[in-house]
């Protein structure tokens, strides 16, 4: 699979951006399975000593049967569909990495989104490969590096795959910002490979 690839980091770490990983009626197709599919739930995190409902429903996958856990919250694994195992494998042939687990996030709307943060739980290891593929809206995905807070912007169209890798979540953390631009929804599917018993 020979695709048109663009990198944004400047440095410590990479990410690329493939514009044109799956093809339209695919990625319609994705979106509709994994959205009507899906056992999506919306977990309670603590922000600034405030709980609150997550701003996006998720789902996580394993393979191996075990959860995961960020933002102190420990997520029950559901098993990967078809429509998502074969988006996993197609990531899996680019990026040469054997992925074992997937979030899903449902942004259901402009309103929806994810603040700053980066994919660096223990499970993930010290330089994980993450692959992000996005079905539906158009979203803006903002990368800032933890020093000198230089921020690359990313338009992430349906059907494109963005991949992170090296040393991209030591030193830059990343964020989907709510809009009140976008009206329709977004589901993300971030690809892992998961340490057993890290």
């Amino acid at each position: 699979m020979q695709l048109t690839a663009q990198q944004f980091l400047p440095f410590d770490g990479t990410a690329t951006l493939y514009h044109d990983f799956l093809d339209t009626q695919f990625a319609m197709r994705a979106f509709n399975q994994i959205r009507d599919e899906s056992q999506w739930e919306q977990p309670e995190i603590t922000i600034f000593g405030n709980t609150v409902l997550e701003p996006r429903l998720s789902t996580w996958h394993n393979e191996l049967g075990e959860g995961y856990k960020y933002s102190g919250v420990m997520r029950r694994a559901q098993p990967f569909s078809k429509t998502l195992s074969e988006i996993r494998d197609r990531c899996a042939e680019i990026t040469n990495t054997p992925f074992n687990s997937a979030l899903i996030n449902f942004y259901r709307n402009g309103q929806d989104g994810v603040g700053w943060h980066s994919d660096n739980e223990a499970c993930n290891g010290p330089e994980p490969t993450i692959a992000s593929v996005s079905l539906g809206a158009t979203r803006r995905f903002d990368m800032r590096h933890r020093k000198t807070g230089e921020t690359i912007k990313i338009q992430l169209e349906s059907g494109s795959l963005l991949v992170m890798a090296g040393k991209s979540q030591q030193y830059w953390v990343h964020q989907v910002a709510k809009t009140k631009r976008v009206h329709e929804p977004r589901i993300n599917l971030t690809f892992r490979c998961v340490i057993e018993n890290f």
